[in-house]
């Protein structure tokens, strides 16, 4: 029964496959990601730069309609413009990155709305907003599959320059390190990730199976690469779930997999090993011991 249950959806239905698929590649390149974000302390930076993609993808969409070549160029397009303008308004203004991101956010969400609004339909909207993870065709899984393949290979090759720049920027640029440039590749590599996530999830979804998983993570390893192996085992662990649920209780699959993210994060404040309120609590019985 519980077999059949969690099996057979996927064996019986090739979309359901090939959802499971593209989320599991998702989850691969952008958790990890997360977990730098969360090192950061850019969390809310994730969620503007999820949004900063939508009028690139939304232009794409009045020139070639639901094209994803034309949908995702136009994502990363605007979406590193975005990056890049927010980087400067906070080098040369008093302005900090995280207000100038926002601001930015707030922009191109209002944008990009009103481009799709302009030519689509309130389907249409709906699909670039909350994306159409059971319509997952080959080629967006191909997308999805090679941007989670660079960001793995990309990530190892700069992990220790990135790993620095997060805890001590001052000591890298005293030694030349080249802080400024991991920094920008990085934020590449989220901007690629949530292009290619939109497609399955959406601008308004993306960024939840980015920073979920990392956030419940920090609750079960103190260390960076703990963090991101826990991150992408509760990226799975929520695409299987989501998945799962929409299917057997009909419910729309994209917020069924953040929801999952979501319980697992909730899960990990209570039960975690570090800093939770179950340890918390064993610590302080400890003590009045």
């Amino acid at each position: 029964m519980i077999g059949a249950y969690l099996l057979d959806p996927f064996l019986d239905y090739g979309f359901m496959r090939r959802a499971l698929v593209g989320c599991l590649a998702l989850s691969l390149g952008a958790c990890p990601l997360g977990v730098i974000l969360v090192l950061r302390r850019m969390s809310l930076v994730g969620d503007a730069m999820a949004h900063a993609i939508l009028p690139g993808a939304a232009v794409g969409f009045l020139v070639a309609g639901l094209s994803l070549v034309a949908m995702t160029i136009g994502g990363v397009v605007t979406g590193l413009a975005v990056a890049i303008l927010a980087g400067l308004v906070s080098r040369f203004t008093p302005l900090r990155e995280d207000a100038s991101f926002a601001a930015f956010y707030l922009v191109s969400l209002g944008l990009g709305v009103l481009l799709v609004s302009m030519r689509g339909s309130s389907v249409d909207l709906l699909h670039v907003l909350f994306g159409t993870v059971l319509a997952l065709d080959n080629p967006a899984l191909f997308l999805m599959a090679s941007i989670a393949s660079l960001t793995l290979v990309t990530l190892a090759l700069i992990y220790r320059p990135l790993i620095v720049e997060c805890l001590d920027p001052g000591f890298l640029r005293s030694v030349g390190g080249g802080g400024t440039a991991a920094h920008m590749i990085f934020l590449t590599l989220v901007v690629l990730n949530l292009v290619g996530g939109f497609q399955a999830l959406g601008t308004l979804m993306v960024v939840g199976i980015m920073m979920l998983p990392a956030a419940a993570a920090r609750f079960w390893s103190e260390t960076v690469p703990g963090q991101m192996i826990v991150a992408t085992l509760f990226g799975f662990v929520a695409c299987v779930a989501g998945l799962l649920i929409s299917y057997h209780e009909e419910l729309p699959a994209s917020p069924s997999i953040i929801l999952s993210a979501g319980i697992l994060y909730g899960a990990s404040i209570l039960l975690g090993r570090h800093g939770s309120v179950a340890n918390a609590a064993l610590r302080l019985r400890h003590l009045q011991r």
